[in-house]
Formats: C-alpha cells, structure tokens, sequence
C-alpha cells in the first residue's frame, strides 16, 4: 500500500522560517493538474499572512525535473 506522502501530488511543509511546495508527481514529470493549482494557491496566500513564515522553497519530487508544465493529459480528460 502506498503511504500518504507517495498519494498526495502536492505536499507542505514548514521547518523554521520556510515553507516548501514539493510537486509530487514524479512519474507525470511533476505536471500540474487544475487541483495541484488551486492547493498550492491556496498556500501560498495563506503563507503571505503569515509572519512566521519568510520564504518559500518549490521543488519536485524525483530526478527528471522540477515541472514539466500543465498535465495536458489531465486537461483533456
């Protein structure tokens, strides 16, 4: 069975004063889809009211890549 982590395809996290966006979506080259959109949206708004929080780091999840842009795939389906 997968663990959480592995189902998620946005995961937050804060440690001190960042936060960070890992894009998890590996196998998709971390592509984003409408959903990924508006959660990281949502983040990043709550995070520019927060003082505690300083900068925010994105990466992705895997070795091929940060992004490979908008999931065309999904948008199709």
């Amino acid at each position: 069975m997968n663990r959480p982590e592995e189902r998620e395809p946005v995961l937050f996290h804060t440690q001190g004063r960042a936060a960070r966006i890992t894009l998890n979506r590996p196998r998709a080259l971390n592509a984003l889809t409408h959903t990924m959109v508006r959660r990281i949206d949502e983040a990043l708004t709550a995070w520019e009211r927060d003082p505690a929080v300083e900068t925010v780091v994105i990466t992705g999840a895997g070795e091929r890549g940060l992004c490979a842009g908008g999931d065309i795939r999904a948008i199709h389906d």
